[in-house]
């Protein structure tokens, strides 16, 4: 009785057998005694063995696949092409061996390639010197694009067709039938075949598979091509959307190894280069019209162009419309940018990217990356594709928010700051002594500030200063004509020739404040503003005490105007003065006032002013001022009422209210003022406070003089009946 039963038998080659052995095995010995060699090649192959008590014989299941072309030779090669595109459907019951496959729509470029081959050989074997004495053979099969029935080809060429019936032959151990394969002309099919024959080391050489996962050795150590992979392809397709200056585009791809990995590297270059894609939508050949359509609708809803990466493929979309796509560097294919439609939004292109081509003219060409690229301009010169315009000099990029890196908002660069550049991602800061221009794509140098002559503020400032000193000199004229008068003697004339003099001094320090600061000037400003002001008001002070000492003496015993002579009313001026100069030594001997800079005042803006340097030092000199000011005001108001008819007490006063109220009002006035402006302030206290003093004290006197020389006199200027003397 003889006893059938069928089993899954596994072709394995491991590290520990020799290099040229093939060992059958039955599955479940091998997980025994190899369970944890997963880093041994393991090739599948269904197979039925029929088994019989006395006899065992290995036979391939089918038929034996019979090749379209073939002729013997001393050196058999193998030939798998799709001499047909298509097959037609059938549907397997797997209750009966299925029918062949029943082979439709003749692909004359395969047919092509196949001829390519043999002429070769025809060749080869007619030269004399390639190789003498040894002839060629082939056998070339048609595999109508199955994946499935390549695989088995390939096996028929690994190991025959014959049926093996006795035992003694070593049944599935036979050498190949050919020396190498040539084919198949898309990737997927090569993978398959490849992972099958790899382990009987038989190459496998294909014209046109591009897939860059075919040059990993470890799972294809027999695999090689004539063409270069899709990893270079896919950068350099990258590259020319850069060169074209498309940042915003769209991708499909056929949803198998080729269109996959292809993406995956021009996505990876993409990134790297800037570029951004709207969507990457993938499909396959046997998908239903409403996916198609679906696609189609992505492709003409959207504002990106598209990028084509897929392999020689047409459909149909629900409304009938064929739409062919070029496999991407196909020498048969025209490399071309191929317009789809104008829709809203633009034209969609379809982008392919071949190999270089020498019929065409060189104009047509470009080189990248020592890869020979071509195309052909349509009748717009490319139109952009860009998810936002390039922003301009004078803008920064700013991303939106949500969206990939190539939308932007183009946001115009603050006061102050520039960009010169376009697609800028930043504004830079200008020097500080630089501002911005209008466009904000330069900076330039910012206007200097300062008080100037030419100017109508400082004009008027200047030209009420020199006003101020000549009537200061037409007084003293006055004083000095008119010296031997009752009213010049009455209080000490040398006081008031001293008062006038440093009146000219208060208002000619005013002029140094005027035009740009430098360092002697900024140190001159200051210091001579205060020391004129204390002569001046030290000089008043002594005529305010002159006045009260008067008085005073006309009590009977009274000698109190030896001590307050003329000797002692030049030493105490004098001892103020000093006391002033002091202050501004240690001023400018410890921090002193310096030309400065100041780019905070304005933003597009110098302000050249002084700095005070110390400021206890600044302050310490106006608080002085005050002080004597205070004081004299003081004494001048307590000797208003005494009686004489022409007491200088009551118009010292009036002074002295002018010089503080001028003064007081000068501090927030001069804190709050920008710029030149709080200079301005400065003059015009100045000024003010100079006309406050010549006026209130000697413009009376000079009315007298002039205008009222009949009460010029001793009698008048005693009062009545009164026989007081100053």
């Amino acid at each position: 009785m003889y006893k059938y039963q069928c089993k899954l038998l596994i072709y394995i080659k491991v590290r520990v057998m020799p290099p040229s052995g093939l060992a059958l095995f039955d599955s479940m010995t091998f997980t025994q005694r190899w369970p944890e060699k997963g880093w041994a090649l393991l090739q599948l192959l269904l197979v039925a063995s029929v088994s019989q008590a006395e006899e065992l014989v290995c036979r391939r299941r089918g038929d034996p696949e019979n090749p379209q072309l073939s002729k013997d030779g001393d050196i058999m090669l193998g030939g798998i092409f799709s001499f047909h595109s298509s097959w037609k459907d059938r549907q397997d019951t797997y209750m009966h061996k299925p029918l062949p496959l029943q082979c439709t729509s003749l692909n004359f470029r395969e047919f092509q390639y196949a001829q390519a081959m043999l002429f070769a050989i025809e060749e080869i074997n007619n030269s004399t010197d390639l190789l003498p004495g040894i002839s060629l053979g082939y056998k070339l099969y048609d595999v109508c694009s199955s994946i499935a029935r390549g695989v088995r080809v390939a096996l028929a060429l690994a190991n025959g067709n014959e049926v093996v019936s006795a035992p003694s032959e070593a049944p599935c151990t036979r050498p190949a039938q050919v020396q190498a394969i040539m084919g198949e002309t898309s990737s997927s099919p090569c993978m398959a075949i490849a992972t099958v024959i790899g382990p009987f080391h038989i190459p496998l050489i294909s014209h046109f598979a591009t897939c860059a996962c075919l040059s990993d050795k470890t799972k294809y150590p027999s695999f090689l091509r004539t063409i270069p992979s899709d990893y270079y392809q896919s950068r350099a397709l990258a590259q020319l959307v850069k060169h074209f200056g498309w940042t915003w585009v769209g991708a499909i791809r056929t949803n198998d190894d080729y269109g996959n990995n292809g993406m995956a590297t021009f996505t990876e270059t993409a990134q790297q280069l800037g570029i951004c894609l709207e969507y990457s939508v993938s499909f396959f050949r046997t998908d239903p019209p409403e996916k198609i359509q679906k696609i189609i609708d992505i492709i003409k809803s959207s504002t990106s162009k598209i990028l084509q990466h897929i392999r020689k493929i047409h459909f149909k979309t629900k409304e009938g419309d064929e739409v062919y796509f070029n496999e991407n560097g196909d020498p048969a294919a025209k490399y071309e940018i191929i317009n789809w439609q104008p829709t809203e939004n633009g034209i969609v292109e379809f982008v392919t990217v071949g190999l270089h081509d020498a019929s065409l003219p060189a104009d047509k060409q470009l080189n990248l990356q020592n890869k020979s690229l071509i195309w052909t301009q349509n009748s717009q010169q490319v139109p952009l594709s860009v998810c936002s315009e390039k922003c301009p000099p004078g803008t920064r990029k700013v991303l939106q928010k949500g969206k990939p890196v190539c939308c932007y908002d183009c946001l115009r660069c603050a006061d102050g700051e520039i960009s010169n550049t376009t697609d800028s991602i930043t504004c830079v800061r200008c020097h500080p002594e630089f501002w911005s221009n209008e466009r904000r794509d330069a900076c330039v140098k910012k206007e200097a500030e300062f008080l100037s002559y030419i100017e109508i503020m400082g004009a008027l400032l200047t030209a009420a200063s020199l006003f101020g000193t000549c009537m200061t000199a037409v007084v003293a004229f006055i004083f000095f004509r008119y010296r031997q008068t009752p009213i010049v003697r009455a209080n000490n004339s040398e006081l008031s020739f001293l008062l006038l003099f440093s009146l000219s001094l208060c208002f000619l320090c005013s002029l140094t404040f005027i035009a740009p600061p430098s360092e002697w000037s900024c140190m001159l400003r200051h210091t001579a503003f205060g020391i004129t002001f204390v002569l001046c008001i030290s000089c008043v002070l002594g005529k305010t005490i002159v006045v009260l000492m008067a008085f005073r003496a006309t009590l009977p015993g009274s000698n109190v105007m030896k001590w307050f002579g003329p000797a002692q009313q030049k030493l105490s001026v004098l001892g103020f003065t000093l006391i002033q100069v002091v202050i501004c030594i240690l001023w400018l001997t410890i921090s002193p006032p310096f030309p400065f800079k100041n780019f905070k005042g304005f933003k597009d803006k110098i302000i050249l002013e002084c700095a005070l340097g110390s400021a206890v030092g600044f302050w310490a000199v106006l608080g002085y001022i005050g002080l004597l000011a205070m004081l004299c005001f003081i004494l001048a108001f307590l000797a208003r009422k005494l009686p004489d008819n022409f007491n200088e007490a009551k118009f010292i006063t009036f002074s002295m209210l002018i010089f503080c109220a001028v003064w007081i009002t000068f501090i927030p006035a001069y804190v709050s003022s920008p710029g030149k402006f709080s200079v301005a302030v400065e003059i015009f206290a100045i000024l003010a406070s100079s006309f406050g003093l010549l006026i209130c004290i000697f413009i009376p006197k000079c009315y007298i003089i002039l205008l009222k020389p009949e009460k010029n006199t001793k009698k008048n200027m005693m009062g009545k009946g009164e026989t007081t003397s100053f």
